[in-house]
């Protein structure tokens, strides 16, 4: 059992899309609660984020980096830094760009570096890459082949209906299945 939240900026609702697979993936660990917050909506969530067993951060890449929302979000956090209520709890992090590339490495670095800020412990993903001779990864978790956390790409033309593909869905709920699994093992378990 563990008690995970999921702070996010979503520009087109791609990303968004990402977070409803991550909150899927943590209630499928058994007794796990997930709670969406949107950075907009972050101002009265603060006592939420602060009580959660872990955190998992989502923003699109923009221009090489997360969004403006996003970093607005990370800033504000600034106002309880020295306190350190985000000390010892677990980190992710996903994003999703237009691009198979799209720099999003960078975008997952930026949330690395903010969690290891507030003295968080963070969690990558602990699949290989996929593989594909014919550029078809039939369902393959981990398309994009990332380490550091979950990345999608949503070509620009799609809706969020239909972008991101199902394999960049199913990676970002094992990445939220995995942090509630290491969650409810560092937190509840006796040590």
């Amino acid at each position: 059992m563990s008690d995970v939240v999921v702070v996010y900026h979503s520009g087109y609702g791609h990303t968004r899309v990402m977070a409803e697979a991550v909150a899927l993936g943590v209630e499928r660990h058994v007794g796990s609660t997930c709670r969406l917050i949107s950075v907009e909506d972050v101002n009265t969530q603060w006592e939420r984020l602060h009580r959660a067993d872990a955190i998992i951060f989502g923003a699109p890449t923009y221009m090489g980096s997360a969004s403006a929302s996003f970093k607005h979000f990370m800033e504000a956090t600034s106002a309880f830094y020295l306190a350190q209520p985000w000390r010892d709890k677990l980190a992710a992090g996903f994003t999703n760009s237009g691009c198979l590339c799209g720099d999003k490495l960078n975008t997952l670095l930026q949330m690395a570096v903010f969690a290891a800020q507030h003295s968080m412990i963070w969690v990558g993903l602990d699949l290989l890459p996929a593989r594909s001779s014919t550029g078809l990864f039939d369902g393959q978790l981990n398309r994009l082949g990332s380490s550091l956390g979950a990345m999608a790409q949503s070509n620009v033309e799609q809706s969020p209906d239909d972008a991101p593909p199902p394999e960049d869905r199913s990676t970002a709920a094992h990445l939220g299945e995995r942090v509630a699994r290491l969650a409810e093992r560092l937190h509840h378990s006796p040590l």
